[in-house]
């Protein structure tokens, strides 16, 4: 089974609350990393919160810890992907397509974004 939103991909915040209430609906980042087993993905500026950690020291002998600001994981169900075409949300489906390597056809199937058809 292929996945619908893979590392790499362009993906917009669908749900939640909207820019001016200071969340990150309809805001558009790429995909850093999926947790499959979660059903979650770590989008590049989106979910940004605020960790606190204890300061220690490295083996260097430099400080560590204190106030930063990293992503958090979005569940799967809150983006989608981004139509190359149309630059808005759209839906991903699956087609066969026969692709022909070292002189063997083989069917694959392939992403596609719906609204444009065109492939992913």
């Amino acid at each position: 089974m292929g996945a619908k939103i893979k590392k790499g991909d362009l993906v917009q915040v669908i749900t939640g609350a909207t820019q001016v209430r200071g969340g990150d609906r309809g805001k558009q980042g790429k995909v850093l990393k999926v947790f499959p087993e979660t059903n979650r993905v770590l989008v590049e500026g989106i979910n940004r919160v605020t960790k606190h950690t204890k300061v220690g020291q490295s083996s260097r002998g430099t400080k560590t810890g204190g106030i930063e600001v990293v992503e958090a994981p979005l569940h799967v169900s809150n983006v989608a992907i981004v139509d190359p075409e149309t630059k808005k949300p759209t839906r991903v489906g699956f087609r066969l397509e026969t692709v022909e390597k070292d002189g063997v056809q083989k069917t694959v199937r392939v992403r596609y974004a719906k609204a444009s058809g065109k492939a992913l």
